[in-house]
């Protein structure tokens, strides 16, 4: 084939769009007629509304409506637990919640409403642990604070950790962290000439957002359209948790007019979902060689005020790492807990990096008292390519031992493990990681694949409609890279079209890392329907058998005589303008052969799994505490790289991610109430923070995956914590397991070193 880019480096087909500033975000789109939205939100963390007087506001010139939750409909949204409504009603539950929103003629006008609306709050005890949250009466009423539990046991726990030869436990902490996208949540909304709510976001799945629009608004799916305007970014913030898109549809409702909502920086820290902060108890037991013979689990999650997906993330810091290894004993009790700080979510890794910074540090710990080197525990432990896991997850491909060798020779693992201590006052050490992730993940309804719609144009080129959603990651250019090379046309040749639910078919949309496995499996379904039919029609016109032709450059040719052959161009309006003519438009569905778990969690949920491993080098001044990355090479198992470029864009950008998550990012809460919401106090790394960051392919070709691809979103981004805290303790033999890792934390542990007891945790 002359024209395939797959496994080629392929510049995104957006990027011109959005570096020629054409692209259009949600922020960006204006209608005749529009208004602009601004929320007022509670200064209180836990407070009871005893009055709201809205008068002054609605009498402000240029204001069209003002609203509160006695505006809103009785419906509460919610992923699992229906408990939140589109604005407070009778009590807010923590410091940032909605509770009142006004449309007006300008942006000034509407913020000047916002300040004539009068409240009066009763505030009341907030719980801002999970300890105090456990001890006290619920936050939603008719429940306890226990927002969601998870309990089971595979094999003999206690028999495992009585035959082991090490037995050690640790408890660890990790924090939230803000998603940090470029663009903030933007909608704007509409009634249509049809009495239709219409919807532009920002979004990763038009149709869950379209079903909770619906729900939280008391319509029928069919009454709301939901068009994905392009996305500054995701990371898992703009998936089914925040309010924005409810908010403004509400207001349109209420006006009949387009309206427009754009949060502003504080607002969208204060409004989107960060990552679930956890308190992880590890028990592991090891026999001689490494193996690990039991392991138990015990975890304790903050979600904040309302659970969003946060159930089905302790879900994954609960079990998922379970499966990277060949274990037989494993316990875990999980129990997420209600506070008055604000929700947290889904955040990509989803989970997993929560768990995997434990785990990691503890195989690093257990490794140093057997006298192992890590590397050895792991590739000892890792699961193999057709094994069944103890959750009964199937490994159809598997590159992690690749990945770990590839990882520790480019950071230059066992030379700079056997080079002397350093004395000085700045003291270097090594330090990896390893990790595994879906590929796609059958836990949100008995259905995990996707569709597509293709069109060949009368010019011969193809139009592609999918519901799966572009948030950056590339999905639009893995579509139209599949379709160019199942028809051996340019990729320019390709377009697919903006996810709209009006015309695209029914998608889920981006998580899991589940794009290029299910929808790249449906572009070739439909890419080689469409083939089928150009075939079968070139038979008629050239007289010869289907099993000689070929696609090639944009032609149909008989293989063994190039001269007979038509484009697709002619085909395409031969199809049409005949008897019974129609336009070529096919349909490509695939779905995962795989199992919903069952009411034990076990069940092969995903087609595939990916696998990544990370190795650093950093670099801790002992007089300051202050650690520097100075190295970083994380692999990525994709299955099958389509767009090298593209893989080492989102490995790189996960490793920065994770950098920035352990050593500098933190959100501070003072009384429930966040203090750094924003860039210039919420400290983020920029690049001179960061070491030339460095990234590795391995290709395992999934028997499952297009073309053996797998994901490359999301597992890179799991193992850069534990890969650097393992590093500093080999440069200054501090095991640090409070995230982050802050230089008054390595200076306190540098200080508990001298003490007589040895502390060394911080």
């Amino acid at each position: 084939m002359s024209e395939s880019t797959l496994g080629r480096d392929t510049p995104q087909v957006t990027a011109r769009a959005k570096v020629l500033g054409r692209a259009q975000y949600a922020g960006d789109i204006k209608v005749a007629g529009m208004l602009h939205g601004k929320v007022l939100r509670s200064p209180y963390p836990s407070a009871r509304i005893v009055r709201i007087d809205t008068s002054a506001a609605r009498a402000l010139p240029g204001v069209k409506a003002v609203v509160t939750g006695e505006d809103t409909p009785r419906t509460p949204w919610g992923v699992h637990h229906k408990e939140r409504h589109i604005l407070a009603k009778g009590r807010v539950r923590f410091a940032g919640e909605e509770v009142a929103a006004v449309a007006a003629v300008s942006e000034e006008i509407a913020r000047d409403a916002l300040d004539l609306i009068e409240i009066d709050y009763e505030e009341t005890p907030a719980l801002l642990t999970p300890e105090a949250a456990l001890a006290a009466p619920g936050l939603h009423e008719g429940r306890d604070n226990v927002a969601h539990e998870i309990r089971f046991e595979r094999g003999n726990v206690d028999a495992g950790f009585a035959s082991a030869h090490l037995v050690h436990e640790e408890t660890y902490t990790t924090h939230a962290q803000y998603p940090g996208y470029l663009e903030p949540m933007a909608t704007v909304a509409m009634v249509d000439a049809d009495g239709r709510l219409q919807v532009w976001t920002s979004t990763q799945s038009v149709f869950l957002a379209r079903a909770r629009l619906a729900s939280a608004l008391e319509l029928p799916v069919s009454r709301v359209r939901v068009i994905q305007a392009t996305v500054g970014g995701g990371f898992g913030g703009k998936l089914v948790e925040d309010a924005n898109n409810l908010i403004a549809g509400l207001l349109a409702l209420k006006t009949g007019k387009p309206v427009r909502l754009v949060n502003n920086r504080l607002e969208d820290f204060l409004a989107c979902c960060s990552s679930l902060p956890e308190r992880i108890t590890l028990r592991l037991g090891m026999d001689r060689e490494g193996m690990i013979v039991a392991k138990d689990v015990r975890i304790v999650a903050e979600c904040g005020a309302y659970s969003g997906l946060s159930n089905e993330v302790m879900h994954v810091s609960a079990m998922r790492s379970d499966n990277m290894h060949r274990l037989r004993n494993v316990r875990s009790h999980a129990t997420l807990v209600y506070t008055n700080n604000p929700p947290h979510g889904a955040f990509r890794g989803f989970g997993g990096t929560q768990m995997l910074f434990a785990l990691n540090s503890h195989i690093h710990t257990m490794a140093e008292q057997l006298g192992l080197d890590p590397v050895q525990i792991h590739q000892r432990n890792a699961i193999g390519r057709g094994e069944t896991s103890v959750h009964g997850w199937k490994v159809g491909s598997t590159g992690l031992l690749e990945c770990i060798d590839q990882c520790t020779e480019a950071i230059g693992w066992a030379a700079k493990r056997a080079r002397p201590a350093d004395s000085g006052a700045r003291r270097r050490g090594v330090g990896m990681a390893a990790a595994m992730h879906v590929s796609g993940n059958r836990t949100i309804g008995n259905w995990d694949g996707s569709t597509v719609v293709l069109r060949i144009n009368e010019d011969g080129r193809a139009l592609l409609l999918s519901g799966e959603a572009d948030m950056g990651q590339g999905a639009m250019t893995m579509l139209s890279q599949v379709v160019a090379h199942e028809l051996d046309i340019p990729l320019a040749h390709v377009h697919v079209s903006t996810p709209d639910t009006d015309s695209a078919p029914f998608c889920i949309g981006s998580l899991a890392s589940r794009v290029t496995m299910a929808a790249g499996n449906a572009a070739i379904v439909a890419a080689r329907l469409a083939r089928d039919k150009l075939f079968a029609l070139a038979t008629e016109q050239l007289g010869v058998a289907v099993d000689t032709l070929e696609m090639a450059g944009g032609l149909v040719r008989v293989r063994e005589n190039p001269a007979q052959q038509r484009t697709l161009a002619e085909l395409a309006r031969l199809h049409i303008w005949r008897h019974g003519g129609e336009g070529i438009l096919v349909t490509g569905s695939w779905d995962a052969q795989t199992e919903m778990h069952d009411d034990q969690v076990f069940g092969n949920i995903a087609p595939a799994y990916s696998f990544a491993a990370q190795a650093v080098e950093v670099e801790v001044d002992t007089e300051t505490g202050r650690v520097t990355v100075l190295d970083s090479f994380v692999s990525d198992d994709c299955g099958k790289a389509f767009n090298p470029l593209a893989v080492h864009g989102q490995s790189n950008g996960a490793a920065a991610q994770a950098i920035s998550w352990t050593l500098y990012e933190q959100l501070q809460l003072e009384e429930g109430r966040l203090v750094n919401g924003n860039f210039a106090d919420y400290n983020m790394a920029t690049a001179d923070a960061l070491p030339t960051l460095r990234s590795g392919i391995v290709e395992s070709n999934d028997p499952n995956g297009p073309y053996g691809a797998k994901g490359a979103s999301e597992t890179a981004i799991l193992p850069g914590a534990p890969a650097i805290a393992n590093a500093v303790y080999d440069a200054v033999g501090v095991r640090i397991t409070d995230l982050p890792i802050t230089p008054q934390k390595v200076l306190a542990a540098l200080r508990a070193l001298t003490r007589p007891e040895g502390a060394t945790h911080a």
